[in-house]
């Protein structure tokens, strides 16, 4: 008796295992690969023929040349999507208020002459702690120091920022963005 009813039992799972285990994932992926190939393949930016990163994951830029990105709550490596998370540190910890006060200074000190406001976003971490994209307004406020350092005129990096804004998607989602990684790549691109 017991086993009339373990066999179908064990029999029902072995071909669900194969089913959602196996063929359903195959299936989904083989689709995305055809309808979605860039996506699929983790939205890779190449360069030179070279995978230098992902659209969707952000990178730490330090240098003056490059704008920098969204500081990372990802430790100990910055941007490790394995560690994504938030910081959860609230408004009133201090190791929240050191950390914007250490980037707040780094900002100055790569750029003293910047008496701008300084974007909320260039000073602390997004929710998943890997944000690839900053405001348009975090970049203008990084374009003078960007020029200056690369002696460029610094309305050739204000048409750079221009060109390299996404708008929300639909016309209504989100808001406008832009791509740290494509932007510093482009940047490079300038002659």
């Amino acid at each position: 008796m017991f086993t009339r009813t373990l066999r179908p039992a064990l029999s029902l799972l072995l071909v669900m295992t194969v089913l959602t285990g196996l063929a359903y994932p195959l299936l989904i992926t083989g689709i995305a690969r055809v309808a979605f190939p860039q996506q699929a393949a983790g939205s890779l930016v190449i360069q030179h023929g070279k995978a230098v990163g992902s659209q969707l994951i952000g990178q730490s830029f330090s240098d003056p040349k490059y704008f920098w990105s969204r500081p990372s709550a990802t430790t100990p490596q910055p941007y490790n999507g394995v560690a994504s998370t938030g910081s959860n540190l609230g408004p009133l910890n201090p190791a929240l208020i050191d950390g914007v006060k250490a980037q707040a200074k780094a900002l100055h000190d790569a750029d003293p002459a910047n008496t701008q406001p300084i974007p909320v976003e260039l000073v602390t971490a997004s929710a998943s702690g890997l944000d690839p994209e900053i405001s348009p307004a975090a970049a203008r406020y990084q374009a003078a120091r960007v020029a200056r350092v690369r002696g460029l005129p610094t309305g050739r990096v204000e048409a750079l920022i221009a060109s390299h804004t996404q708008g929300r998607l639909l016309g209504l989602f989100g808001e406008p963005r832009i791509n740290v990684l494509e932007l510093n790549l482009a940047l490079d691109g300038l002659h």
